[in-house]
């Protein structure tokens, strides 16, 4: 008997569906159906797991990168073909250099090409994006303050 109790208090939980609510203009050119969260589902941010959370959040999140990515950001200079970072890392081979250096650093967002829209091109240049400064800048105040 307790457990038929149990399940029917469930099921009346399960079973109490929150109607959606329909966004439109005025002029109905669009729709947006918004479903609200059950109240049973929902928790506490501050209860999650017994875990503090705060609610601050940083402007700049770190990406993770390789030595390797950080040795390209460490090499490039203003805007530089692929050739010449190669030849200041000091690497041979083409195809590991783009496998484990620039795909990489295009991928985490630290460096991008001047040509997006022609990545075979001969005129194809690579500099830092926005988020590889921040890093670059990031990565030299931690080796400074280590010393």
């Amino acid at each position: 008997m307790e457990n038929d109790s149990s399940e029917k208090m469930w099921a009346d939980v399960f079973c109490e569906s929150i109607e959606p609510i329909f966004h439109t203009d005025p002029d109905r050119t669009y729709f947006m159906v918004e479903f609200p969260v059950h109240p049973a589902f929902v928790e506490p941010l501050d209860q999650k797991d017994g875990m503090e959370v705060t609610m601050e959040v940083t402007p700049e999140v770190t990406p993770e990168v390789t030595m390797e990515v950080k040795r390209l950001l460490n090499a490039i200079i203003g805007e530089q073909s692929r050739k010449e970072l190669q030849e200041m890392l000091k690497l041979k081979n083409a195809e590991h250099f783009r496998k484990a250096y620039l795909l990489p650093a295009i991928k985490a967002g630290v460096e991008e090409m001047t040509l997006p829209d022609k990545p075979k091109s001969r005129l194809q240049k690579y500099r830092l994006a926005q988020n590889g400064l921040t890093l670059k800048k990031l990565l030299r105040e931690s080796t400074q303050s280590e010393t």
